[in-house]
């Protein structure tokens, strides 16, 4: 998928030739648009609906600009990628955690929503080809297409990650995978179009991954350089890149040339399209049933629990772990320090994640009520001008819960 330039022709094309260059910037924009959507939501305590409509707002008026622009121009173009990663993102988080959606729904309902886009695109203008961004209405699909791809990406990538318990590293790896099969297959003819999208969706739970490894302390698996300088070094990586590109235009797309040659690579792109989506759902589905069955086996009938003591211990099990954190985070509070509550609540965050798969499957209703009001501590404890009285409000409210 990497092109040589042509020089001294005028460029057509809205959006860059998909070089190196273009995917490295792509992962590190899906991190920072994660890392960013946290920030505003959490460490401002913004709040998921703030959060999702100030980046909204912010997306508008970039689009404004780039569909303005009669050329690529990369500052413009990336920036506009980014915020589209944090809307995309913010998508999701809301139709999961603001109106209960599944995962497993979200991830259709984005699969379908993406498969109509490129229909309707395709029945159009006859081709999804991104070397043919020369007019308005192609853009309008190209960036619809953008915002459906970050949003499967999200669903998906959590479904796997955190709804089945594996995890961003082994998620990571396994979208690793696949983009280097699916490289692999496009070297061997496979049809350049798919190809791109199948590898633009990928990223996305990819970057996740990647900036997930970085920024967890190194107890949780991580290496430890935390949300605030791993999110710097990606911003300062993407800065680097872009104004390299800029100065250089060797991400430009020249002419029509490009689009005429890549014609002969789209042959076979109906019937590939099938063949690689009846993989990805045979392939995926049973991935998804097999874990999921491992994930029931581990949930203890209820003739053979031990502890009915409360309504909620009895619909989640044993949640002594998560109390015992929670306290311990309210005594350092009450002590004054503030700086420990901060690292003890990312234990819980930590254990809450790690057991999600088990205690939602247990009572999704009951799990959802407490993941809230994990939500709220954590917002109140990361903030950057935390209020000891609702901090501790925040934890005794949970603590009540987890009884």
């Amino acid at each position: 998928m990497d092109t040589v330039n042509s020089k001294g022709r005028e460029m057509l094309n809205k959006v860059p030739e998909v070089t190196l260059y273009f995917w490295i910037i792509k992962i590190l924009c899906t991190t920072v648009g994660e890392t960013a959507a946290d920030f505003l939501n959490v460490n401002l305590n913004f709040g998921l609906t703030t959060t999702s409509i100030i980046t909204g707002v912010l997306l508008a008026i970039s689009l404004f600009f780039q569909f303005r622009a009669k050329k690529y121009i990369p500052s413009v173009y990336w920036f506009t990628v980014g915020l589209v990663s944090v809307f995309g993102t913010l998508v999701t988080d809301n139709l999961t955690d603001k109106l209960g959606v599944p995962l497993e729904v979200s991830t259709i309902i984005f699969a379908i929503l993406l498969g109509l886009t490129f229909l309707i695109w395709y029945i159009n203008e006859k081709t999804l080809s991104i070397h043919s961004i020369f007019t308005t209405k192609r853009e309008i699909f190209y960036w619809s297409a953008i915002l459906f791809t970050f949003a499967l990406g999200t669903a998906s990538g959590d479904l796997f990650a955190e709804g089945l318990g594996l995890g961003y590293l082994v998620t990571g790896l396994i979208v690793a995978g696949i983009i280097a099969l699916t490289s692999v297959a496009w070297k061997m003819r496979l049809n350049s179009v798919l190809s791109f999208w199948i590898i633009y969706i990928m990223t996305r739970p990819l970057g996740a991954s990647i900036g997930d490894l970085l920024s967890q302390p190194t107890s949780h698996g991580g290496l430890g350089l935390g949300a605030t300088l791993t999110s710097a070094i990606f911003v300062g990586g993407i800065l680097l890149i872009v104004t390299y590109l800029s100065l250089t235009r060797r991400d430009v797309i020249l002419g029509g040339e490009k689009e005429h040659q890549e014609g002969s690579n789209e042959k076979g792109g109906l019937w590939q399209t099938a063949v690689v989506l009846a993989l990805f759902i045979v392939l995926g589905g049973s991935g998804y049933y097999i874990r999921h069955r491992a994930l029931q086996a581990e949930i203890p009938s209820p003739q053979n629990s031990s502890d009915n003591a409360t309504t909620t211990l009895s619909l989640l099990g044993d949640l002594t772990v998560f109390r015992t954190i929670t306290q311990d985070t309210l005594n350092k509070l009450n002590a004054g320090d503030q700086s420990g509550a901060t690292t003890r609540i990312g234990d819980l965050e930590y254990a809450w994640d790690k057991a999600q798969p088990v205690l939602k499957s247990r009572n999704s209703i009951e799990w959802s009520k407490i993941d809230a009001k994990i939500d709220t501590v954590l917002r109140e404890l990361r903030s950057t001008n935390p209020n000891p009285t609702t901090e501790k409000s925040a934890l005794t409210s949970l603590l009540s819960a987890l009884q």
